[in-house]
């Protein structure tokens, strides 16, 4: 893959992965407070479920991080950011086809947080395309505040389309009151 090419791939997978959290009504993550009123387990089943899921999000992006980076055929470099996608794909989707549908939406800070964990999935992805190149280097703090502040104005479509579009209410028909026969609902003045 070329740095060209590599560099896009990354654009239109940023802006897919910011929106999704907007897109989405389900849950991506296992967070350690009740995120649904029919959640009955423990607390500490719920922060334990949690670290398991963050640990095993955490464990696949290294483990695929030194595959891709350092994937010398083109074959075996495809098939890793593939299995990569798929991987954290199948991760993400895990919570909410565990808990299913959420009966109440979603609150803002549990998407702000699926976006942040879609940009640190996303950013180690890019990270492994460029370590594969040849040419990774090191980044300071600016870095990674640029890139955040990129993701966040990738995301601003979802965030536009879930909040700030009002949705068309239903109106009810207007009903008005039937006149009897012999009386006339229409106001006559005298004269």
């Amino acid at each position: 893959m070329t740095q060209s090419t590599s560099v896009w791939f990354i654009i239109i997978l940023a802006l897919i992965t910011a929106n999704m959290p907007f897109a989405v009504s389900r849950h991506l993550l296992w967070l350690p407070w009740k995120q649904d009123a029919d959640d009955n387990r423990h607390y500490l089943l719920r922060w334990l479920t949690s670290l398991l899921h963050v640990g095993v999000l955490v464990a696949a992006a290294w483990f695929f991080y030194e595959q891709i980076g350092d994937a010398l055929s083109t074959a075996a470099f495809g098939g890793f950011v593939v299995a990569y996608l798929a991987a954290c794909a199948l991760l993400l989707a895990l919570p909410g086809w565990r808990m299913g549908e959420p009966a109440e939406p979603k609150p803002f800070v549990v998407r702000l947080l699926e976006v942040f964990v879609l940009y640190c999935l996303c950013g180690v992805l890019a990270m492994a395309l460029e370590q594969n190149q040849g040419n990774r280097f090191d980044q300071t703090w600016e870095f990674y505040a640029i890139t955040a502040s990129l993701y966040v104005v990738l995301g601003y479509p979802g965030f536009v389309l879930r909040y700030l579009l009002r949705k068309p209410r239903r109106r009810r028909p207007v009903t008005r009151p039937k006149s009897s026969a012999g009386t006339s609902s229409e106001y006559h003045p005298a004269g």
